[in-house]
């Protein structure tokens, strides 16, 4: 072989060992835009127009590291995160936080069945429900329970290319690209207030583009997907993309509803319906209809990877068998778990749908409340170099995941004084 050949043919067997393990990173940064994200970035747009994109910057870092710890750990140890918080800090530590994250991942499921109601109300009436609902839950509990795992990542990559109708939107929406460009290095203080409503925002902001059940879902996915240490070099690209898919996604978000919503003065949403509708008369019916097809994908995408990530946690800490692919027989507590939560979700939706308004948001809240135990034990994880000998974390990765650790402590305890004490802000 000549010189020229060799490296040709190099080239060629790179390309498909990234190809073969491409997923993961892609899927568990997409997810993070799942129904109560949608509502998060609309939010952000609609009350304060540009002026959280610099956070938003900042969250592209904070989760390209967050995830990529966990798929490092999860290709060298063969194990998922829950797995190694059970062996490494008991049984008692590892039940309080699954119970946490049992808690806060409920809520989201119930929300990413409120999200697709609130999409498809948009085209029909509310008694759609009663047909939409339990078809796209029964939908996706076959996909689960009776697929493979690389089916499952095949249906959630294509629907991740769906994503791109909020690229088109924020176009639509015609923005002053300049004004976009300059709030995202040097934002306005004054588009900042009132205060109180700037962190709650930023809060919910930082908890639905960083997720507690996303770190989770990535390691068991890497472990389910077979992915080796020697491989793993190919799959960090995989997270990093994925980090900035889904921020570049976020951000045509917030400025569609920034350029649109935040000029007509609309600046109270009660779901990312709301967003889609309000779209119409400003942006055009295109403009609210991608917007609006969006939701519906992303609510799926999130009502299978939330319940996903919630099955699998739950079964590991318990030392239970898991796996996309698995039978009732094989694994009976994480089909358990994970039907169990989309049956109660969708019937909860269907039976209350004028009362969920609040779970659109609030799990973005808990979650990033919730996130900063998660990321202590995972980055005490990370740093045994017992468990991940030569891949354990370098100084870079701890002082990002660290400061992302202390900023969400900090604007956690923020938020709570502004509220008690509001007269103090």
């Amino acid at each position: 072989m000549t010189r020229p050949s060799v490296r040709r043919s190099l080239a060629h067997s790179r390309l498909r060992m990234l190809f073969a393990v491409v997923g993961p990173g892609i899927i568990a940064a997409t997810a993070d835009n799942d129904a109560t994200g949608i509502l998060g970035y609309s939010l952000a747009g609609a009350q304060f127009q540009y002026s959280m994109l610099w956070i938003l910057a900042l969250c592209t870092v904070a989760l390209a590291i967050c995830q990529e710890i966990c798929a490092r750990m999860g290709a060298v140890t063969g194990k998922g995160l829950a797995d190694l918080i059970r062996e490494e800090f008991g049984v008692k530590l590892t039940t309080v936080a699954m119970a946490a994250l049992l808690t806060a991942n409920f809520a989201t499921t119930v929300a990413e069945f409120a999200g697709m109601l609130a999409a498809v109300v948009i085209f029909t009436g509310p008694a759609a429900r009663f047909v939409v609902l339990p078809l796209a839950a029964a939908m996706i509990w076959l996909l689960v329970t009776r697929g493979t795992y690389r089916r499952v990542e095949r249906v959630l990559l294509a629907a991740s290319t769906l994503y791109l109708s909020y690229v088109v939107s924020a176009f639509l929406a015609h923005p002053d690209w300049g004004s976009v460009t300059h709030q995202v290095f040097a934002p306005d203080t004054r588009k900042m207030m009132p205060m109180t409503s700037y962190l709650f925002v930023a809060i919910s902001l930082i908890g639905t583009t960083i997720t507690p059940w996303g770190q989770f879902y990535i390691q068991s996915s890497v472990r389910d997907k077979g992915i080796t240490a020697e491989q793993y070099r190919f799959t960090r690209w995989d997270v990093y993309f994925g980090a900035c898919f889904t921020t570049g996604i976020a951000f045509f978000i917030i400025v569609a509803c920034g350029a649109t919503l935040h000029v007509a003065g609309i600046t109270t949403i009660a779901d990312a319906g709301d967003a889609a509708r309000a779209l119409a008369p400003i942006a055009g019916r295109l403009a609210s209809v991608l917007f609006a097809v969006g939701l519906f994908n992303a609510a799926c995408f999130g009502a299978i990877t939330v319940p996903l990530s919630t099955a699998y946690a739950v079964t590991e800490a318990l030392g239970w068998e898991s796996g996309v692919g698995r039978r009732i027989k094989e694994a009976p507590l994480f089909i358990g778990v994970f039907t169990a939560l989309i049956v109660l979700s969708a019937a909860l939706v269907m039976l209350f749908p004028n009362h969920l308004a609040a779970l659109m948001i609030l799990p973005n809240i808990i979650g990033a409340m919730l996130l900063p135990i998660i990321l202590v034990l995972m980055l005490r994880l990370a740093n045994n170099r017992r468990l991940l000998g030569s891949y354990v974390n370098g100084r870079l990765y701890n002082a990002i995941a660290w400061t992302t650790t202390v900023v969400l402590i900090v604007l956690s305890v923020t938020l709570l004084v502004t509220l008690i004490f509001p007269a103090a802000t």
